[in-house]
Formats: C-alpha cells, sequence, structure tokens
C-alpha cells in the first residue's frame, strides 16, 4: 500500500478514536498538544494528497458529543436520550496553535484581507462543555450542546438548575438571543464531588473538563444542580445581532444579567496580544478554574462576517494553547498494567503533588522506548506534565537530584500478571502479553468493554466483572449468560432487585444490533464507528468470517492493518467458538434488512459519493448497498461512477474528469435502481 495513504488511513483512525474518547467516553487518551501535531500532520499530507481527501476525514468534522450523554468518568443515564435539535447556525470549532508565530501570521492574513480598521478582542480559553442557549421574549427556551457543529442535544432541563444562568433576561433585551459558551466545574466543586465518589466506591472524575460535561447529561436534572456547575458565555452569532463589534455585543449581554467573562481586552497589534498571553499564563493558576489558552477574535462584526469561515472554524478567531504545566516531585515505584488487548503500560507512581488544579499520584511512562529514552529510575526527580487536563505523564528527569544507589527501570521481560513471556511485534512501540484467553487482566477488560454502554449495555461495570471472575463464574463474554439468579444472590454486596435488574439487562441484549454485537467482540483496532461499517458492508457474521483480506479492504476507512486484525480474529478458533455460543444464546449476527427493496442492480459496481442528499449519506450508502453496489471513499480507475449529490467535492469532480469517471445526480441514481426520494427527510447539511 502507498505509504502516504496508509498514514494518512493510520492517522485518520488514531483521530477519530481519540475524539471518541475525549467526546464520547469524557477520557481522553491524549493530550491537546498531542491531538493538534496529529491534526496538522493529516492536515498537511491531505492537503499535498487531494487524491486521498474525505469528506468523512477528521480533519473536516467537528468532533461529536451527539447521543453520549456518559462514558468512562460519567454515571450511567436512564430515562432514555436526549432529544437532538439543529443549531440555527454552525456551532463550529476554533483552529489553534501553540505557536506565538501563527498569531502573527494570523494577524498578517487578517490585515492583508481587511481593507477596514480592525482590533482584536482577546479573552481565555475556557476548558468546560461547549453549550448554546437560546432566549425568547427574555425566557431562556432552549440549550443545547455542540453535537457535531449542526445538531446538538438538548440539555434544557439541566441548564436550567445551574446557578448562574438566568431564566429571564433584564434590561433591553432583544425578542430572540442566541449565546454561546461554556458550561464548567469550578476546581472546588470538582474536589467536592470527586471526594463524595471516593467515600461511595464510585469512579472519580479525570479531570474538571470530564466532570462538567459527565454532569451536563445527567437524567436527573435537580443532582445536575448540586454539581456546582458554572457558565461564562463568550459568543452571540454575528447574524443574529446589530451590533458593530464583539466587545459590545458581550457588555451587552452582561446588562441583560447573562454571565460574560470580565477577563477579556482589546488589543491593536501582536505586541498587546502577546502582552495578555503572557499575563495569563502566569495567572491563570490563580482562577478558580480550568483555561488552557487565548481566544483572540476580530473585534469587528462586519471584519467577522467578511472573513466567513471554513468547513470546521471561522476564520475571524483563533486559539493560543497554552504550554503544559509541569511539576517536579519523586519517582517512588513503577507498576506494569496490562489491558484489555494485552498491551503493557508502565505506571509510575509518584509523591503528591499540585498539578492543572489535581492532586497527581500517578503518570504514564508510555513504554518501554520512552522509559529507556528517559533513563527512569525509581528514587528519581521527575518532571511530569499534565497536557490537556488527561492522565499526567512523566517528561524528563532532573540529574542533579537523582540518588547514588538508584538503578535503571528493568522493563519486565514476563506478565506482571500471569508470568507469560512478553512479545513485540515489528513496528509496534509496546510490549503484549500473548496469553489472551490466561490472562486475568486481559479477560476482565474484554468482559468490561463487552458489558459497556455502547456495546451490549449490561448493567454491571469493572467491580462486578472482577468478582465474576474472582468467582469464577465468567472467562469470556458468552459464560455472563449462564449466570443465574441463584449464582448472584449468593455473591456479596447482591440483592435480590439488584439481581433482577442485571439479567433483565443481559436479556435485552437479544436485542442489540448486529453492528454493537460486532463492536461488543473487542476484535483489536475495531472501533464503533469501524465496527458498524464492517456490518453494513457484509450484512452478517458468516459474510464476514468468510471474507478475505481483499474483501475487508473494500470498507470504506479499513485499511491494511484492521483488514488483517479482523481477519485473523475471524480465523482463530477460540473467537469462532466465542461467536457459536453467543449465536446460542440468542444474540444478533446479522444486520436488519434495508428497507429499500434489494436488487442486483449495481452489482460489481463501486460507487463513491460526494455532497448533500435527500437523506442521510448512511442511508444513501445502504441503498447503494441494498442493489449490490460497493461504496468507497476515494475514486480510482476501479469506481464505477461518483453519485454527486448538492455540493459535491470540487476535487472529486475534477479527477472524475480525469479519469473519465461517470457523474450521476441524485436523480439519476434513483432512476438507475427504481428508488423514489424519501419524502418525509430534509436535506442533510454538509458543513464538512
Amino acid at each position: 500500500m502507498d505509504e502516504v495513504k496508509q498514514r494518512i488511513e493510520e492517522l485518520r483512525s488514531i483521530l477519530r478514536e481519540s475524539n471518541r474518547r475525549y467526546y464520547v467516553d469524557n477520557a481522553p487518551s491524549m493530550s491537546d498538544m498531542e491531538y493538534d501535531f496529529l491534526m496538522h500532520e493529516l492536515e498537511a499530507l491531505e492537503e499535498a494528497h487531494p487524491e486521498y481527501a474525505s469528506p468523512d476525514s477528521p480533519s473536516r468534522r467537528v468532533g461529536s458529543d451527539i447521543d453520549v450523554p456518559f462514558g468512562a468518568n460519567a454515571e450511567a443515564r436512564t430515562g432514555g436520550e436526549f432529544v437532538k435539535r439543529e443549531h440555527r447556525y454552525p456551532m463550529l470549532s476554533l483552529a489553534n496553535t501553540y505557536n506565538i508565530g501563527e498569531i502573527e501570521d494570523f494577524v498578517s492574513r487578517a490585515d492583508k484581507a481587511l481593507d477596514i480598521p480592525f482590533s482584536y478582542c482577546c479573552e481565555l480559553k475556557f476548558d468546560g462543555t461547549a453549550i448554546c442557549l437560546t432566549y425568547s421574549g427574555g425566557r431562556l427556551v432552549r440549550a443545547l450542546t455542540r453535537g457535531d457543529g449542526v445538531r446538538g442535544d438538548d440539555v434544557t432541563e439541566n441548564v436550567l438548575r445551574i446557578g448562574n444562568i438566568p431564566h429571564r433576561l433584564q434590561g433591553d433585551f432583544p425578542e430572540d438571543l442566541e449565546i454561546r459558551g461554556e458550561i464548567l466545574m469550578p476546581y472546588a466543586s470538582f474536589d467536592a464531588l470527586n471526594r463524595e465518589r471516593e467515600e461511595n466506591g464510585e469512579t472519580l472524575f479525570a479531570n474538571p473538563r470530564n466532570a462538567a460535561s459527565g454532569s451536563l447529561k445527567l437524567s436527573d436534572p435537580q443532582e445536575v444542580g448540586r454539581r456546582g456547575l458554572w457558565c461564562t458565555l463568550y459568543h452571540i452569532p454575528a447574524q443574529s445581532v446589530a451590533f458593530d463589534t464583539h466587545s459590545e455585543a458581550l457588555d451587552k449581554a452582561a446588562s441583560w444579567g447573562l454571565p460574560v467573562s470580565e477577563h477579556r481586552r482589546l488589543c491593536k497589534n501582536t505586541g498587546e496580544i502577546k502582552e495578555f498571553i503572557d499575563h495569563w499564563d502566569k495567572a491563570r493558576r490563580d482562577l478558580p478554574y480550568a483555561t488552557d489558552g487565548i481566544v483572540i477574535k476580530i473585534n469587528e462584526l462586519s471584519a467577522q462576517r467578511s472573513l466567513g469561515y471554513t468547513a470546521k472554524s471561522p476564520r475571524w478567531a483563533v486559539a493560543y494553547k497554552f504550554k503544559a504545566e509541569e511539576v517536579c516531585t519523586e519517582l517512588l515505584s513503577i507498576d506494569y498494567q496490562v489491558g484489555r488487548t494485552g498491551a503493557v503500560t508502565p505506571v509510575a507512581n509518584l509523591s503528591p503533588v499540585q498539578l492543572g488544579g489535581t492532586t497527581v499520584k500517578r503518570a504514564t511512562l508510555v513504554n518501554s522506548d520512552q522509559m529507556a529514552a528517559l533513563d527512569i529510575r525509581v528514587g528519581d526527580f521527575v518532571f511530569v506534565e499534565k497536557g490537556g487536563e488527561i492522565i499526567p505523564k512523566i517528561t524528563g528527569v532532573k540529574l542533579s537530584l537523582r540518588p547514588e544507589w538508584a538503578l535503571p527501570a528493568a522493563f519486565p521481560s514476563l506478565c506482571p500478571d500471569c508470568g507469560t513471556p512478553l512479545v513485540k511485534q515489528e513496528g509496534e512501540a509496546k510490549w503484549f502479553c500473548p496469553n489472551q484467553d490466561g490472562c486475568p487482566p486481559q479477560i476482565k477488560g474484554r468482559i468490561v468493554h463487552f458489558m459497556g454502554r455502547r456495546a451490549m449495555n449490561i448493567l454491571a461495570g469493572e467491580a462486578t466483572a472482577d468478582q465474576f471472575y474472582e468467582a469464577g463464574l465468567v472467562r469470556t463474554p458468552a459464560d455472563l449468560y449462564d449466570i443465574n439468579k441463584y449464582q448472584l444472590l449468593c455473591l456479596e454486596g447482591w440483592q435480590e432487585r439488584a439481581a433482577d435488574r442485571f439479567l433483565s439487562s443481559l436479556s435485552a441484549t437479544k436485542d442489540v444490533p448486529f453492528e454493537r454485537v460486532l463492536f461488543a467482540l473487542g476484535i483489536r483496532f475495531v472501533g464503533e464507528s469501524t465496527a458498524r461499517d464492517i456490518a453494513r458492508h457484509f450484512g452478517s457474521m458468516d459474510a464476514i468470517a468468510s471474507a478475505s483480506r481483499e474483501d475487508l479492504l473494500d470498507v470504506p476507512e479499513v485499511g491494511e492493518v484492521i483488514a488483517g486484525s479482523v481477519y485473523d480474529y475471524m480465523h482463530d478458533e477460540n473467537s469462532l467458538k466465542e461467536i457459536s455460543r453467543l449465536r446460542d444464546k440468542g444474540l444478533r449476527f446479522s444486520a436488519e434488512a434495508p428497507a429499500a427493496a434489494a436488487s442486483e442492480r449495481l452489482k460489481g459496481k463501486t460507487v463513491v459519493i460526494s455532497g448533500n442528499f435527500s437523506i442521510s449519506r448512511d442511508a444513501m450508502r445502504e441503498l447503494i448497498v441494498a442493489n449490490g453496489g460497493k461504496c468507497s471513499l476515494a475514486l480510482s480507475g476501479s469506481t464505477s461512477f461518483l453519485l454527486a449529490g448538492t455540493k459535491p467535492g470540487p476535487e472529486k469532480l475534477r479527477k472524475c474528469g480525469q479519469l473519465g469517471i461517470p457523474v450521476l445526480s441524485e436523480q439519476e441514481f434513483r432512476n438507475l435502481v427504481g428508488a423514489s426520494p424519501a419524502e418525509d427527510e430534509e436535506p442533510q447539511l454538509n458543513l464538512f
């Protein structure tokens, strides 16, 4: 495979998974800086190689919190999903940088593009979860999360319980007002919440941002009110107000009783912007809430309208991200943790130290290569960084404080849990325990993954998985279905009501769609979206099991690594036994038939789609597959035709001309397959 294409696929996969961990699980897997550097690499590769461009690339999409009310660091919610509603104006993300030189470039571009006098409004960048408030007649009528930028979750009932958000405006407010900002959890509220959770034996939140996001999506509005959330507002869409400047709009919002940050300054040039950045890089440590940078906005709204937007961010604003905070503390010991996939991760136990508003006791050492590069030793005083308010990591050693007795830390050659010799695949950075069927943390990790909300949604967690394992009840997910009520009641802490709820949730898994069952199996590299794509492409587990590696590569966004992992799983004897047992328990191993009547009118044809349609893109892909065709994201000599909706990608159209690939409109396509337009669906807005 082309090395550039392979790297693009790898980056997209990493960034999608990072987005899921950040927005869905509220459990970030990398620092903001690491994420941004990978995103910039992807953007550069896509710009240099437009033939590999994709409208579904993370570089062209806003990270989404839709349908994800809780995750690894939040509580389960009952009572159904939040209602999804469209934003009146797209709610996009900001371009960001860690380099003051790029701020200078932003200023230079604005100077060249604008022929009117303008200034800059510099504000704090708050580390919370985005919110959009709508007032009608002065009354708060709607509150939406950012969602995917087009639609968000309606959390109005919860937002009404946040103390500093007014239910009614005062003064000369407009009849209709939309204003946006951030929901925060101050450090004091965060510490109190985690103390309470620790006393109750519950999982602690990783940081204030995750706590705010998880709390906003609770089912009980009264509990939301108890969490001590706070709101600060910073943007009124320029399309919706008649003010001349952004700062004037915020001043008026404050006069209406809205919580607007007072920490902002009008700047005329780069020098003044730098002064503001330098001041808050130090002063932010005294704030009662988390902030991770400075936002620089063109202040004049006419200039904002003139500059406009890219697919995912405004051209009139940029965020400067602060470098991660760093402290020095003693390394007391090193643990080696085995994950669900068998990867062994070294974790440092530290002398407790304050960092980023929380007490840090542990930090990741990433892998054996990183340990060797740092020459890490127990007893060292190490520099700890907490970029992006996630799990801290060690970035260096203060050699001047190294004790004479300190010896280099030796990465284990045997699994710390089961004693199996560790292996390291070519091209891999991590060591793995290959004893996947006998290593306790791997077994329990797969059980936890299978029971997870976005997998089978069984009412149980890590503590239950540990209990089942120690009692000898469960070794594979299929074993869960052999547990009876009597066995549960014999376990410590189980009462009849809890047992009934668990068994009821277990029974409900028989209605879980095939794509989620496939995800629940925990095949390496197969995340939620990839499982959905594979399930919809093949339609059944039998079809996947009989697919060749080449067949698997026909699935959009599936590259060599994922195809190899799926193929190996489907040819593993133990995996096939597990699938057979789960099938016997009544789980779904085939997709429901699509609503469209199946035909073979597209048999042997490969179709690429681009633009907006009268139905969603997923529905259009299903229609193609239902009529015997295959979907692909990239144009090539094997492409049968491009299905172009409104506003198709110009690069795709240009390449079609070069390769002589036919271009069909939606109506021409429907005539070809004999399908009528969906009358009850509105056109999909494509911002990406």
